[in-house]
């Protein structure tokens, strides 16, 4: 595995325990006053968990807003990050070349993981809110792909299903 280097707001993020957390107790990886965005972002108080999520698009506000009304979902958390020691692990099975930004490594989030409800059992999706003309850029589909892998290794087919278990990104 390749060292790595973490923007000082990064680490600080870290420490603040941003990613960890359920219900109202959860904390976004990224705000909206993290980063720009192409469109609009939202600031939005969710009803189900009791706290303001952060949606970085209309898209994702839409996504939001149809997991907020749907009777089976239980907890949303939007900006979940990734385990950075497992995304740098599978960009490396896969050759493919990790996300940074200015010599910095990137931690990578998925858009919602969301628990529901099913007469099974609990259950929990990881979701990924993209344009399709998103889908034509080669180096999306590469991190989409690490995302993949990422919940499949976790025991958690990601933008599929997943029979309980709990994401620690720490």
């Amino acid at each position: 595995m390749t060292d790595y280097k973490l923007e000082k707001r990064v680490q600080k993020w870290i420490k603040e325990g941003r990613g960890s957390g359920n219900g109202k107790d959860y904390h976004p990886w990224l705000t909206v006053r993290d980063l720009s965005s192409r469109g609009r972002s939202h600031r939005v108080m969710g009803h189900l968990t009791q706290r303001t999520h952060h949606l970085l698009s209309d898209m994702e506000l839409a996504a939001f807003l149809l997991l907020e009304w749907n009777p089976a979902v239980t907890d949303i958390r939007e900006q979940f990050p990734l385990r950075l020691e497992d995304t740098l692990i599978l960009a490396e099975e896969a050759n493919i070349r990790h996300p940074e930004v200015g010599g910095y490594t990137k931690i990578m989030s998925s858009d919602f993981v969301v628990d529901l409800f099913a007469p099974s059992g609990p259950e929990r999706l990881a979701i990924q809110v993209k344009d399709s003309s998103d889908l034509k850029d080669p180096r999306t589909v590469e991190k989409l792909e690490l995302e993949r892998r990422y919940w499949k290794r976790r025991a958690f087919p990601g933008i599929y299903s997943l029979k309980s278990r709990s994401p620690k990104p720490w």
